[in-house]
Protein backbone atom coordinates (compact mmCIF):
# COMPACT_ATOMS: atom_id res chain seq x y z
CA UNK A 1 0.00 0.00 0.00
CA UNK A 2 2.56 2.45 0.51
CA UNK A 3 4.70 1.76 -2.76
CA UNK A 4 0.81 2.73 -4.37
CA UNK A 5 0.97 6.00 -2.01
CA UNK A 6 4.44 6.58 -3.39
CA UNK A 7 3.63 6.37 -7.29
CA UNK A 8 1.04 8.96 -6.92
CA UNK A 9 2.66 10.90 -4.88
CA UNK A 10 5.62 11.44 -7.39
CA UNK A 11 3.26 12.50 -9.68
CA UNK A 12 2.75 15.82 -8.10
CA UNK A 13 4.14 18.32 -10.50
CA UNK A 14 6.08 21.29 -9.99
CA UNK A 15 3.92 24.96 -9.11
CA UNK A 16 2.37 26.59 -11.49
CA UNK A 17 2.60 30.40 -11.63
CA UNK A 18 0.43 31.70 -8.43
CA UNK A 19 -2.09 34.01 -7.50
CA UNK A 20 -3.81 33.50 -11.15
CA UNK A 21 -5.48 31.84 -13.47
CA UNK A 22 -3.96 28.45 -15.04
CA UNK A 23 -5.03 26.17 -17.95
CA UNK A 24 -8.16 27.41 -18.47
CA UNK A 25 -8.58 27.28 -14.66
CA UNK A 26 -10.55 30.30 -13.49
CA UNK A 27 -8.71 31.42 -9.77
CA UNK A 28 -9.93 30.47 -7.17
CA UNK A 29 -11.00 26.96 -8.66
CA UNK A 30 -9.41 23.03 -8.65
CA UNK A 31 -10.32 22.09 -12.23
CA UNK A 32 -10.34 18.70 -13.60
CA UNK A 33 -9.40 17.75 -17.07
CA UNK A 34 -10.99 14.17 -18.31
CA UNK A 35 -8.48 13.79 -21.23
CA UNK A 36 -4.94 14.59 -21.90
CA UNK A 37 -6.24 16.80 -24.75
CA UNK A 38 -8.48 18.45 -22.42
CA UNK A 39 -5.31 19.38 -20.17
CA UNK A 40 -3.34 20.48 -23.42
CA UNK A 41 -6.03 22.19 -24.81
CA UNK A 42 -6.59 24.25 -21.57
CA UNK A 43 -10.14 22.89 -20.98
CA UNK A 44 -11.74 21.86 -18.37
CA UNK A 45 -14.28 19.97 -17.72
CA UNK A 46 -15.41 20.68 -13.94
CA UNK A 47 -14.30 22.84 -11.18
CA UNK A 48 -14.74 23.20 -7.62
CA UNK A 49 -13.89 26.06 -5.15
CA UNK A 50 -15.98 25.42 -1.82
CA UNK A 51 -14.30 24.83 1.09
CA UNK A 52 -16.24 21.33 2.82
CA UNK A 53 -15.27 19.25 5.91
CA UNK A 54 -16.03 16.14 4.00
CA UNK A 55 -15.47 14.83 0.57
CA UNK A 56 -17.00 15.27 -2.20
CA UNK A 57 -18.03 12.42 -4.63
CA UNK A 58 -17.15 13.44 -8.21
CA UNK A 59 -19.34 13.57 -11.20
CA UNK A 60 -19.28 12.44 -14.74
CA UNK A 61 -17.10 15.57 -15.89
CA UNK A 62 -14.28 15.02 -12.90
CA UNK A 63 -14.50 11.64 -11.92
CA UNK A 64 -11.22 9.70 -13.61
CA UNK A 65 -10.13 13.01 -14.83
CA UNK A 66 -6.31 12.77 -16.04
CA UNK A 67 -5.30 16.23 -14.84
CA UNK A 68 -6.46 17.99 -11.59
CA UNK A 69 -5.25 21.69 -11.05
CA UNK A 70 -5.71 23.66 -7.56
CA UNK A 71 -5.54 27.48 -8.87
CA UNK A 72 -5.96 28.40 -5.33
CA UNK A 73 -3.37 30.05 -3.27
CA UNK A 74 -3.85 29.59 0.41
CA UNK A 75 -6.10 26.35 0.21
CA UNK A 76 -5.01 22.79 -0.34
CA UNK A 77 -7.56 19.89 -2.13
CA UNK A 78 -7.54 16.48 -1.12
CA UNK A 79 -8.20 13.72 -3.47
CA UNK A 80 -9.68 10.30 -2.92
CA UNK A 81 -8.94 7.80 -5.25
CA UNK A 82 -8.60 4.24 -6.02
CA UNK A 83 -6.02 2.39 -6.88
CA UNK A 84 -7.40 0.31 -9.71
CA UNK A 85 -5.03 -2.88 -9.68
CA UNK A 86 -6.13 -3.71 -6.25
CA UNK A 87 -9.23 -1.59 -5.61
CA UNK A 88 -7.31 -0.02 -1.79
CA UNK A 89 -8.98 3.80 -1.29
CA UNK A 90 -6.10 6.25 -1.31
CA UNK A 91 -5.69 10.29 -0.41
CA UNK A 92 -3.61 12.74 -1.95
CA UNK A 93 -3.00 16.24 -0.48
CA UNK A 94 -2.51 19.21 -3.56
CA UNK A 95 -0.74 22.16 -2.63
CA UNK A 96 -1.88 25.93 -3.55
CA UNK A 97 -0.74 26.58 -7.20
CA UNK A 98 0.05 22.55 -8.29
CA UNK A 99 -1.48 20.01 -10.77
CA UNK A 100 -1.20 16.04 -10.77
CA UNK A 101 -1.11 13.58 -13.13
CA UNK A 102 -3.57 10.63 -12.61
CA UNK A 103 -2.63 7.80 -14.90
CA UNK A 104 -4.72 5.12 -16.08
CA UNK A 105 -4.00 2.74 -12.70
CA UNK A 106 -5.52 5.48 -10.68
CA UNK A 107 -9.45 6.75 -10.63
CA UNK A 108 -9.71 10.18 -8.73
CA UNK A 109 -13.73 10.01 -6.76
CA UNK A 110 -13.76 12.73 -4.46
CA UNK A 111 -12.61 16.55 -3.55
CA UNK A 112 -12.07 18.09 -0.62
CA UNK A 113 -10.76 21.82 -0.29
CA UNK A 114 -9.22 22.78 3.09
CA UNK A 115 -8.26 26.23 4.84
CA UNK A 116 -4.67 25.14 5.10
CA UNK A 117 -1.75 26.50 2.34
CA UNK A 118 0.48 23.14 3.21
CA UNK A 119 -0.24 19.15 3.42
CA UNK A 120 0.95 17.51 6.95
Amino acid sequence: MAAAALAVTALVTAPTASATSYNGCAYPRVCFYLTDSQWNGGTPTAAYQDVTTSYQNLGSNSRGANWVNNTRNDDRAYLRYIVNSTGATQYLCLLPNYHVNFTSAYTVTGIRIDTAATCP
